[in-house]
């Protein structure tokens, strides 16, 4: 007689892993785990339609009780596996988050030390250059002076005119500028006063003449304008004797002239020897 295997029809599936899949427990040895989903067992044989119900031997095997040595809380291990590694990579993560937190810190500060090398040596860079052609153009300063006197005195023709024009341009286009005018106010930064004097139409301290155009390059001063100020106030007059006594000076007796007679003049000779 052929066993309901054989009856059925259907090839039989026999799950004989030591551990099982659904509870993680090691099975006993020499019994094996419930079947798979179609399969049937040899101890319980059921209906032709049995492995395609709803709650068959899968589900049966997935609900299996555990062994009589379990203990409570072991039948999920792989969820505290997957518990323990989830505390680990959030851990990671905020290690991770503080690492870049402070690599973008020290980012920016480098980022900031940099930018001020880069302004404070453009900064030198040009203070240099400009001290090196204040102290070229202030060895020129006397030899402007000679031209400029020259041209007042209508002496600046032919060649040496062409070179002084020349001369000034090249000054000029290096950054040299001329500074004073008559009539301006009188500043003792860029002012240096030669002369001084009063008038009544000037209300402040004014240049009156500029003796010495002033001469500077950007913001340094070379050579301050040297001029003549007048201030506010009545133009001084030498002084005058008051009279013809004063101008001969009280020196000696003035003698009155005799009328003829000796008594008088013996009377002032007497005055005289007293």
């Amino acid at each position: 007689m052929s066993s309901p295997e054989e009856t059925n029809g259907r090839p039989v599936i026999r799950d004989l892993r030591r551990i099982d899949p659904a509870t993680g427990q090691v099975r006993d040895s020499g019994q094996g785990g419930p079947a798979q989903p179609g399969s049937r067992g040899p101890s319980k044989p059921r209906g032709k339609h049995a492995a395609s119900r709803p709650g068959g031997a899968a589900s049966m095997g997935a609900s299996a009780p555990a062994g009589p040595g379990a203990r409570p809380g072991a039948a999920r291990p792989d969820a505290d596996r997957a518990g323990a590694e989830q505390a680990g990579a959030a851990a990671d993560l905020k290690a991770a988050e503080q690492q870049l937190a402070e690599r973008t810190a020290d980012l920016q500060r480098v980022t900031a030390e940099y930018a001020n090398y880069r302004k404070r040596v453009e900064r030198d860079r040009a203070a240099v250059r400009e001290q090196a052609v204040a102290n070229v153009l202030s060895g020129l300063v006397p030899v402007l002076d000679d031209i400029g006197r020259a041209r007042e005195h209508e002496e600046l023709v032919g060649g040496f005119k062409s070179v002084a024009e020349s001369l000034e341009a090249a000054v000029t286009k290096l950054g040299l500028e001329s500074f004073g005018e008559d009539g301006e106010p009188f500043d003792p930064k860029v002012h240096e006063a030669l002369m001084h004097s009063y008038s009544p139409d000037v209300t402040e301290p004014t240049c009156i003449k500029i003796l010495q155009p002033g001469y500077r390059v950007g913001e340094r001063i070379l050579r301050p304008a040297r001029v003549e100020v007048a201030e506010p106030g009545e133009a001084e007059t030498p002084d005058e004797p008051d009279g013809p006594d004063e101008a001969a000076g009280s020196g000696g007796a003035h003698h009155q002239p005799s009328g003829g007679g000796d008594a008088p003049g013996r009377q002032e000779t007497s005055a005289d020897d007293e």
